[in-house]
């Protein structure tokens, strides 16, 4: 290398060492943006936290609801579906920048070492802030979301077959067999859901799942030692093995152009009935409800969770047809 161009290498090189310098100082002092950036950019190479990613929804609805939960005079942008894509011009859109009191009220929230990895890969920081990679969703800001980008939850699927008085399985017209699943009502917004809840700062979503299945739908920090030891046992036993049925994004209300909901959806089967199903539900933590329900094509849950439900019935061949009157007699 001649000694023209070895300068010229060493020019180029210390040029790039200043801008990437320079670039880290301007994100740090804005860190809500910086740690987006860093998601943006870890994402590109990073396989998603479960090993197995889902293929993102092609649209959302929920996420476009006219008012936006938890709020008396918070009202989205009007998006129409063929709108709701960024790859569509819409000039029009001019959406409020919402991020609730009670978010705000609690510095720090974007500075804790939190997972900013989306489960579908790289996403799309604009102007300082991710981008809902699904789409438009008539808001923009944080919502009563705690950070911008993906926010993990995890939800535990727990079921068991549906059976008759006599202990046999119940199947439908096409002699699949019928599962139940148990469902939350959420203190919130009222909806029946599924147990579940927000991935903690460095919790591994294996103890997501065991923890709020406890809390919500067994009402576990209510409970006597004795029975928190019976309950413990029973969702140890019964967690042992899991099925995977979804990672990604979630069709949530609560989110924002800025800012989405990603689940981790494990499935646990009771399929003897000699685990959980022995031990009775009891509604606790921020769940007013809690029940065991049929599964079915017609049911209405909260946020994706009849997709996810869907998926279930899917990967264990049980049937997605509402079962009839004459065979719901013999339970």
């Amino acid at each position: 290398m001649t000694s023209e161009r070895r300068v010229g290498l060493d020019v180029y090189l210390c040029w790039t060492g200043f801008v990437l310098l320079l670039s880290y100082f301007i994100h740090v002092s804005q860190p809500e943006e910086f740690m987006g950036l860093v998601a943006t950019r870890v994402a590109r190479n990073t396989k998603t936290m479960s090993g197995c990613t889902s293929k993102i929804m092609e649209t959302h609805y929920k996420a476009r609801c006219n008012l936006y939960p938890r709020e008396k005079d918070v009202f989205r942008f009007p998006v129409p579906d063929d709108k709701v894509k960024w790859s569509v011009d819409f000039p029009e859109y001019k959406p409020t920048n919402f991020t609730s009191s009670k978010v705000l009220s609690k510095p720090g929230t974007e500075k804790k070492k939190l997972n900013r990895i989306s489960h579908h890969g790289k996403y799309e920081v604009i102007d300082g802030v991710p981008r809902n990679p699904v789409g438009r969703t008539g808001l923009r800001g944080r919502g009563c979301l705690g950070r911008y980008g993906p926010n993990h939850a995890a939800d535990p699927i727990v079921t068991r077959w549906l059976r008759d008085t006599n202990g046999d399985v119940i199947k439908d017209g096409h002699g699949k067999p019928v599962l139940e699943f148990v469902a939350i009502q959420r203190q919130d917004c009222g909806e029946w859901a599924l147990p579940g809840g927000m991935v903690e700062a460095g919790e591994k979503v294996s103890l997501t799942i065991k923890r709020e299945f406890g809390e919500e739908a067994m009402s576990y920090l209510e409970a006597s030692d004795e029975e928190k030891n019976k309950i413990s046992e029973a969702i140890d036993d019964l967690f042992k093995n899991g099925l995977e049925v979804y990672s990604g994004y979630v069709d949530d209300p609560r989110n924002t152009d800025n800012c989405w909901m990603e689940t981790v959806a494990v499935n646990f089967h009771d399929e003897n009935g000699n685990s959980v199903s022995k031990i009775a539900l009891k509604a606790g933590d921020d769940a007013v409800g809690v029940k065991w329900v049929v599964l079915n094509k017609d049911i209405k849950l909260y946020a994706s969770h009849s997709h996810l439900m869907e998926q279930v019935a899917t990967k264990r061949n049980a049937s997605w047809e509402r079962p009839s009157s004459e065979q719901m007699q013999k339970t």
